[in-house]
């Protein structure tokens, strides 16, 4: 499974389920399909849609009570998908680091179930996380708008999946993991919050 794509759990909060509300699908945005390594007008549009995940992301909880961000998709809260992504683009953030610094390194995987459970992940104010993918991402676009082509050829290898993974996929992968959990609150204000949410 992977990582941003939480399996069926026991969900951790109380969803206010509209009647005959459809269950939720695992991937609200499709299914991440890897392509062939991109030209540079591809791979610029790759590092475009990673730039606008934080407003995007903001945008979506925009309104919300505290209540609202305790609604669940599947098995996580508002609150746990927002805290995820900030600590999944974290460590995603460092492993590009590492693949520019470093001969195919070996990352560090993590366990992102049990990340989800932390105290913060569970409680903290979404605005920290958010304001932290502000900056994240604006040091990580910076990064890949300023390396030559032939960096994003550059690789690390995933102990858990076996797989030596290219910068340049790495990156189409997490402009979906964003756009795949902000969907997933979308999703949520549809079909499991009155009137899509608070104001």
């Amino acid at each position: 499974m992977p990582e941003g794509v939480p399996e069926r759990r026991v969900e951790l909060g109380s969803p206010m389920r509209e009647a005959h509300a459809p269950d939720p699908p695992p991937f609200p945005v499709g299914e991440f399909v890897a392509e062939g390594e991109p030209d540079d007008r591809v791979r610029a549009g790759w590092v475009d849609e990673l730039d606008r995940v934080p407003s995007r992301l903001r945008t979506a909880v925009a309104g919300l009570s505290d209540a609202d961000l305790g609604a669940t998709y599947r098995n996580w809260t508002i609150r746990q998908i927002v805290h995820h992504l900030a600590d999944s683009n974290f460590n995603s953030y460092m492993r590009f680091k590492l693949a520019l610094t470093e001969e195919r390194p070996t990352i560090k995987p993590y366990d992102e179930s049990r990340w989800s459970r932390l105290p913060d992940a569970l409680r903290a104010d979404v605005d920290l996380s958010l304001r932290m993918l502000d900056g994240l991402h604006g040091r990580w676009t910076y990064l890949l708008r300023s390396v030559g082509p032939e960096a994003f050829r550059r690789s690390y290898y995933h102990p858990e999946t076996r797989e030596t993974m290219p910068l340049w996929r790495a990156l189409a992968y997490y402009g979906w993991h964003g756009r795949h959990h902000t969907a997933q609150i979308e999703w949520v204000k549809r079909h499991r919050l009155p009137r899509g949410g608070s104001g």
